[in-house]
């Protein structure tokens, strides 16, 4: 068998300290042996929960720039598209237009998306984003990573029970994308309130043409911490192990909260280490452990066990 060629375009914030956005994205999908082309959408000190930062901003035109000189050299054949956290409308209009030329040169791309919006009920990007990922960005994804305000705000239709989150996640399949994991709910987790709770659901089109909907819960265990740059981890990884599980949603997300949960772990355990007894640990104290987690990112123990619904 070949080696896996398998190309992604990753359109993400870059740091030059610490793990957000592309940092968080590209060494993960590298170790496991995907050529990662990086888009830098902004390029920061660090990411902006430090007391400082400085930095710059990508355009839209300058976005379009770095694409047509790819394009000029004939080197925009990609199998993914990955792309997180964007606070500017013509810059995600721009991404549009990108994975839709994208996938007209090959049909079979997929294009992995985390529609940041907000969490626990505001939003924490302009407002006019909204309407862009609503009606734009969602109909030509593939993958979405909401997390539950995100996939009620594109509904419209609030989740309080099980049952309204697989309707919300049937709603977002009809708006395009055939893969959906809600990756944090509100949902009582069924191990008590020290975990919580989440959802995913995939339409696979079977080899005689019927479709089938596999729906998937997972108890994912607290952290009491705020950690930046793990949503991009998880988008990365879900798009890693969808790729080598594309019909099994269940084991595609054991592998990707698997991995979540050892980088996790390991940050917090040097955090606390290294702040000392007491003391709450900064935000540099707190940056993914990323490198030292190499051998769980390859292989991940497999810690978290998905019910199938």
């Amino acid at each position: 068998m070949h080696e896996m060629e398998c190309r992604v375009l990753s359109i993400q914030s870059h740091v030059v300290r610490g793990y957000v956005g592309n940092k968080s994205a590209s060494f993960p999908l590298q170790v496991l042996g995907f050529e990662v082309d990086s888009i830098n959408s902004v390029q920061f000190s660090n990411h902006t929960g430090y007391a400082h930062w400085r930095g710059q901003v990508l355009t839209a035109d300058e976005l379009h720039v770095l694409y047509e000189g790819i394009k000029l050299n004939n080197v925009n054949h990609y199998d993914y598209v990955l792309t997180g956290y964007t606070r500017d409308t013509s810059f995600l209009e721009m991404v549009v237009d990108i994975v839709q030329e994208l996938k007209r040169a090959n049909p079979n791309l997929v294009y992995v998306c985390d529609p940041v919006l907000g969490d626990h009920g505001s939003m924490y990007v302009p407002q006019n984003l909204y309407p862009v990922y609503k009606n734009k960005v969602v109909p030509v994804a593939d993958i979405i990573t909401p997390n539950q305000f995100e996939a009620e705000l594109l509904t419209g239709k609030n989740i309080s029970t099980e049952k309204d989150a697989v309707e919300v996640m049937d709603l977002l399949h009809k708006m395009g994308p055939d893969t959906v994991v809600i990756t944090s709910s509100d949902l009582p987790s069924r191990l008590g309130d020290r975990f919580l709770v989440s959802l995913g659901s995939q339409r696979i089109v079977m080899p005689d043409g019927t479709r089938s909907t596999q729906r998937i819960r997972i108890e994912v265990p607290k952290v009491d911490a705020v950690f930046v740059g793990t949503g991009d981890l998880f988008a990365a990884m879900l798009l890693a192990w969808t790729h080598h599980y594309p019909t099994d949603l269940k084991t595609a997300c054991e592998k990707t909260f698997s991995v979540m949960h050892h980088v996790i772990q390991r940050t917090i355990s040097y955090a606390h280490e290294v702040a000392g007894p007491g003391r709450r640990p900064s935000p540099a104290q707190l940056e993914l452990r990323m490198v030292q987690s190499k051998a769980d990112i390859e292989d991940p123990a497999i810690v978290m066990e998905a019910t199938i619904l």
